[in-house]
């Protein structure tokens, strides 16, 4: 496996990535459908994107956006069903910290879903609140923070 930059032509294949990941905890169609919106990768936002890659194939990918203060924000960090468990997210989260330390960041914001509350916290972050969900009217999702050490 590999981790590189994403290239434009991925936003769709990322975009169905992240739908794929979300179901995998088991919501329904209709959940997965209005969270269409907001898991869509746009094309302005593919340059912040970054891809595991399995010979080829993108089994994962997450999305770094630098914040109006010294942050960053985890935009996305989804992994494909199949390769859930096997390492790719851990990877992924690893390389989001590097990469959030080369810009110069002290921290790194992640508004995370409920089910990886467990996966973030493992990677060093800390729950600091929540977040109105912005596909789900009256959803709060859990909000974390992983310190940047320069």
């Amino acid at each position: 496996m590999i981790i590189r930059a994403a290239v434009s032509e991925e936003a769709r294949l990322l975009s169905e990535l992240a739908l794929r990941s979300k179901a995998h905890w088991g919501y329904s169609d209709a959940f997965i459908e209005a969270c269409r919106n907001e898991l869509t990768v746009q094309p302005e936002q593919i340059q912040n994107c970054v891809c595991a890659d399995d010979d080829g194939v993108v089994i994962g990918f997450y999305g770094l956006a630098e914040l109006a203060d010294d942050g960053v924000e985890l935009e996305a960090l989804f992994v494909e069903p199949s390769s859930i468990g096997s390492g790719v997210g851990k990877a992924l989260i690893e390389h989001a910290i590097s990469r959030a330390a080369s810009l110069g960041a002290s921290r790194m914001l992640i508004q995370g879903d409920p089910n990886a509350e467990a996966f973030y916290l493992a990677a060093g972050a800390s729950r600091v609140g929540e977040r109105a969900s912005g596909s789900i009217p009256g959803r709060s999702l859990p909000l974390f923070e992983i310190p940047i050490k320069a």
